[in-house]
């Protein structure tokens, strides 16, 4: 490998690992209500009662072994609702508990119900080619680019359009109906999810797939129209929560690539009507600093306070030993809120880091939500000066810096060099502002702490971001596969060992922008570590995995509440083993 290294033009560099990444990113993520401060739970629907019903009666036929719930509540109906509800309440069932034999549940389901992700069309990208004109013209190792078209070539396998009878009969669907094609996950995941599409994003421009990228915003946009907020998801089950608000670098990131000024224009009034979801009512907090001055920054909240639909019955096996109903109406706010950071789950949320039942994300100001809304604050600001309107603009500009300040007050930590979340332990006074304390921020070390150097603000002083390298150097999250998530094994999937995609990409391309030569060899190496440990694991399985365990290289990542995703990729590559050569595996740093 370090002969390797001399061999390859250095000019290339980090460069060439961010539009290789943004590929490999995403397929390694795994995604009308009005809603005011004070309000419980925005309503369920009929459907999702029913699917409900259904899914804890399959549990209970079909035993826990291997059991998805997400599967029944994403179920199509055949028929109406009622039809069905009627055949289902006829089935037999034991006098005892209740549990339905399984031939007769198979058979209803198989009558009633056409198969999950059915209602989703595969739909060839109208701009897809095989390999782009200009497609990584400083790889000239066959073997690096063979994997890396394998990988391009995934945009043909995850593409979808929403069938025709979810827009007919909206009423016999979870499933949202989307204007334009969409690109899925895949495995389990049968629909678009809002954060995880940045990096799809990311990855359709290094294909130079534009029209691509462009659809994807427009059926985010869509969603804000309908809704107020992008949902966590596009489906009925998702509009209680929102996830980290990048839509803003979405369309920034599409502007700096196509120049599109029409594309702007049509995103802009979706960006300022996110930005006043994130900014009032449950989500929006004030709290006096330390010097007496009042800040307002924002945190996670869901609007709702049932177990998850798409999860209900781990929700509600997590919630018995809670003692009445009115914990389990609040622990369940805290498992939606956790969904809604995209951390689902952390330790990071927790006051017992053992107990599940302890979260309370909707008492912790986070570092990476304000971080996501002070860059929001900045792109409108740009988009505003684009399209000439100097007032928004001026508008925009003060709430960065304003937030900007908040941050540096509330989240900095000197000792440390990092940004800590910040825990609401105390009560707010009768104005509903909260007093800083010094003790209420998080001093556990968690990859979230480092999140703000992705921003150009936080990244751009030279002698504050050195420091910042050193203390992620000295943090013990990196180790030889990538940056760890936490330092805490939990076996939650947001927690060591596991290593995420965006964390990686943020904390990298943070670091090569800022202008520091310290800093961009860093970043330089921590790419290295995690382009390794992909190829290596698609050498060993022929997939590309959602999540890594970053203590060896290949190691697939594992925790949390369903089994760790992939996407396999055709088999031809990693079968033939003069192409999985460790040798060959850092000249991936050098697509571009």
């Amino acid at each position: 490998m370090e002969t390797l290294h001399h061999h390859i033009n250095p000019k290339a560099n980090l460069s060439l690992f961010f539009a290789s990444s943004f590929l490999l990113c995403y397929f390694s993520i795994a995604m009308s209500c009005s809603v005011t401060a004070g309000t419980d739970s925005i309503p369920t629907t009929s459907l999702i009662s029913f699917l409900q019903s259904l899914q804890s009666a399959a549990l209970k036929t079909f035993g826990p072994t291997s059991f998805d719930p997400k599967l029944y509540i994403d179920l199509p109906l055949k028929h109406g609702l009622a039809p069905t509800q009627d055949a289902f309440s006829n089935l037999t069932r034991s006098p005892c508990d209740g549990e339905i034999p399984a031939p007769d549940l198979k058979a209803f389901l198989a009558l009633y119900f056409e198969d999950a992700g059915s209602d989703l069309i595969p739909a060839l990208p109208v701009d897809f080619v095989s390999e782009p004109e200009g497609f990584l013209p400083m790889v000239e190792n066959p073997i690096v680019k063979a994997w890396a078209l394998e990988v391009h070539s995934l945009w043909k396998n995850l593409s979808r359009r929403v069938s025709d009878d979810v827009k007919k009969h909206p009423e016999m669907h979870t499933l949202l109906p989307l204007p334009e094609p969409v690109v899925v996950p895949g495995s389990r995941f049968h629909e678009v999810y809002y954060w995880d599409s940045y990096w799809t994003i990311r990855g359709l421009l290094a294909s130079k797939m534009y029209d691509s990228a462009k659809a994807i915003v427009h059926n985010l946009i869509s969603l804000v129209d309908t809704y107020g907020h992008v949902l966590n998801g596009a489906r009925s089950y998702y509009s209680n929560r929102s996830q980290p608000p990048l839509l803003s670098s979405m369309v920034f990131d599409i502007y700096k690539r196509t120049g599109d000024l029409a594309f702007v224009k049509k995103a802009l009034p979706a960006l300022l009507k996110e930005h006043r979801f994130w900014n009032s009512g449950i989500h929006r907090v004030i709290i006096r600093d330390a010097h007496g001055h009042r800040h307002t920054l924002s945190r996670y909240y869901a609007m709702w306070n049932k177990p998850r639909p798409e999860s209900a019955t781990i929700d509600e096996e997590s919630a018995s030993k809670l003692p009445n109903d009115l914990e389990k109406e609040k622990f369940y706010r805290e498992l939606a809120s956790a969904a809604e950071s995209g951390w689902d789950f952390s330790s990071r949320w927790m006051s017992n880091s053992s107990d599940l039942t302890t979260l309370a994300t909707t008492s912790i100001l986070p570092v990476d939500l304000n971080a996501y809304i002070f860059k929001m604050e900045h792109d409108i600001s740009f988009f505003a000066e684009l399209l000439g309107d100097g007032f928004t603009s001026k508008k925009f500009m003060k709430a960065s810096k304003t937030r900007y300040a908040a941050m540096k007050s509330i989240f900095w930590n000197a000792k440390m060099e990092q940004w800590l979340d910040y825990w609401l332990i105390d009560e707010s006074d009768e104005e509903e502002v909260h007093q800083w304390k010094a003790e209420n921020q998080n001093h556990k070390i968690f990859a979230s702490n480092f999140i703000p150097v992705w921003t150009e603000t936080c990244s751009s002083d030279r002698t504050n971001v050195n420091k910042i390298v050193k203390s992620l150097q000295r943090s013990g999250l990196v180790h030889d596969a990538g940056i760890a998530t936490s330092l805490s094994n939990t076996g939650e999937q947001w927690d060591f060992p596991n290593g995420w995609a965006p964390l990686q990409h943020m904390i990298v391309e943070g670091f090569a922008k800022s202008g520091s030569t310290k800093a961009r060899s860093v970043a330089e190496n921590i790419a290295i570590r995690w382009i390794k440990t992909n190829y290596a694991a698609y050498k060993s399985t022929g997939a590309m995995h959602e999540k890594y365990d970053v203590e060896a290289c290949g190691k697939i990542g594992g925790g949390g509440e369903y089994k760790p995703q992939g996407r396999r990729l055709q088999p031809s590559f990693a079968a033939n083993p003069e192409k999985c050569s460790p040798v060959l595996i850092p000249s991936i740093l050098y697509l571009q």
